[in-house]
């Protein structure tokens, strides 16, 4: 697999239209939003807030295109509120699962900061998933590799991986098989589509955001 693709389970499972793009996708491309009491529109990032589910796709254009043309209250068949810097938002709260993600990985020794550790594990062919900081020395990243038949997660910064870690920064991790492991990919893509972009996708930066 090469630096930042999809992992090819995500082909699987059911599938739900995108209100802007109307495109069908397996559901873990996209993000599915619900019409709270207050007739606002409340993103549902673990999928089991009651409501009919409206679904966009993980992308920043299609989020923006959705609050922008209106395509919640089509969707919805009713008025709704859009909260505003909805995209920002989402960003912020994928941002947040997936740090909890791999923190929770961390904690039960499916997951390791630093070179030199990250370094063992890809050598004894424990890492399932090289992660390293945006934000990092472009130099110092090309050290280590993808794991063969492995993912790659670039898009999150030193300060978000350090969070993960306890740490104050974090260049470098790396998470094993199994346990937490395909959740963490699959939020970290979906915080992919929103922060880079797809037209950004292979670049590991955030291509529509400044700073």
């Amino acid at each position: 697999m090469s630096r930042g693709g999809r992992p090819k389970d995500n082909a699987d499972g059911p599938e739900r239209k995108c209100i802007a793009t109307g495109e069908a996708q397996p559901k873990q491309g996209l993000i599915r939003f619900v019409v709270g009491p207050d007739g606002r529109i409340v993103p549902d990032l673990a999928g089991k807030l009651p409501g009919r589910g409206l679904y966009v796709s993980a992308d920043r254009a299609a989020l923006e295109k959705a609050a922008k043309k209106g395509l919640f209250s089509r969707a919805a068949k009713q008025p709704v509120q859009v909260p505003d810097g909805l995209p920002d938002l989402l960003e912020q709260m994928l941002a947040k699962r997936v740090i909890d993600l791999i923190s929770l990985a961390r904690k039960g020794g499916g997951a390791v900061s630093g070179y030199e550790k990250v370094k063992d594990w890809l050598m004894k062919e424990e890492a399932r998933v090289l992660i390293q900081a945006e934000d990092g020395s472009a130099r110092g990243k090309t050290k280590l590799s993808t794991p063969y038949g492995g993912t790659y997660i670039g898009w999150l910064t030193a300060d978000e991986l350090g969070m993960a870690f306890g740490r104050q920064t974090v260049i470098h991790a790396a998470l094993g098989a199994g346990g937490l492991t395909p959740r963490v990919v699959e939020e970290a893509q979906r915080l992919k589509g929103i922060r880079v972009g797809t037209s950004d996708a292979d670049r590991g930066g955030r291509g529509r955001r400044k700073g």
